[in-house]
């Protein structure tokens, strides 16, 4: 009998949305929800664990956000130095491992600094991988696979009939970790937004109506739960 329903929950990708318009609704600068959000960030990966996710990805600033304002920009990569710094300690105590994706080039040279000595420091923790998209697009992603696949083949190290979908697995920016079996959207917002779109092919969707700065623990558990009441099919058919 083939196995048609599937409730193993290993990978969590969240799409963190809103945090931005979370504050202009409460007459606060577009930083404040960042800054908030920062702060949720902690706590679902602290919930992570507890729930017996083992690999959690974080859709943090995306190929498109360079297009926010210069002061919107300049305060998210202040953000991502302060939280990498304020975090380091515990993440390694407590077993995470921080890996980013995402094409790096653009970065601050003090940002890029810092993301190269944290995933040097958590390389060897187990208990999560959590993964932060920093400048990630999905096409861009794909288009710097195939450019590597490309001066592979030129190079002879790999034949164009030999490509497969585990040999493009392999050029992708999350190269070792499993595909995503839960996508979570916040903010009540109904795109993938250019998130992880090979990665996510067989990928279940939760559109949260929660922005990211009022996703709690107790609405993660929800979601969580009805991912787990799915039937998962894979192209197959209960009952085969």
């Amino acid at each position: 009998m083939t196995q048609s329903i599937q409730r193993d929950l290993q990978h969590v990708a969240i799409i963190m949305d809103g945090n931005g318009r979370w504050a202009v609704k409460r007459g606060l600068e577009r930083l404040d929800g960042h800054m908030r959000g920062a702060r949720m960030v902690k706590k679902i990966v602290k919930a992570s664990k507890t729930f017996g996710v083992k690999h959690l990805t974080l859709y943090a600033f995306s190929t498109e956000n360079w297009k926010r304002s210069e002061k919107e920009v300049s305060g998210l990569m202040r953000i991502f130095r302060r939280y990498i710094l304020a975090e380091s300690a515990d993440m390694l105590a407590e077993g995470v491992r921080m890996k980013f994706i995402g094409c790096r080039e653009p970065l601050d040279p003090k940002l890029r600094k810092l993301i190269d000595w944290i995933e040097e420091q958590t390389a060897h923790n187990t208990t999560l991988e959590l993964n932060i998209a920093l400048n990630y697009g999905g096409r861009d992603e794909l288009v710097r696979a195939s450019q590597k696949m490309a001066t592979a083949v030129q190079a002879g190290d790999i034949a164009p009939e030999e490509i497969t979908e585990d040999t493009i697995n392999q050029y992708l920016d999350t190269a070792g970790t499993p595909d995503p079996d839960l996508v979570i959207r916040t903010s009540g917002e109904y795109r993938t937004s250019n998130f992880l779109p090979w990665q996510s092919a067989y990928a279940e969707y939760a559109f949260v109506e929660e922005s990211w700065p009022d996703f709690t623990v107790a609405i993660y558990e929800q979601t969580l739960a009805e991912f787990r009441s799915r039937e998962r099919r894979f192209g197959s058919v209960i009952g085969k």
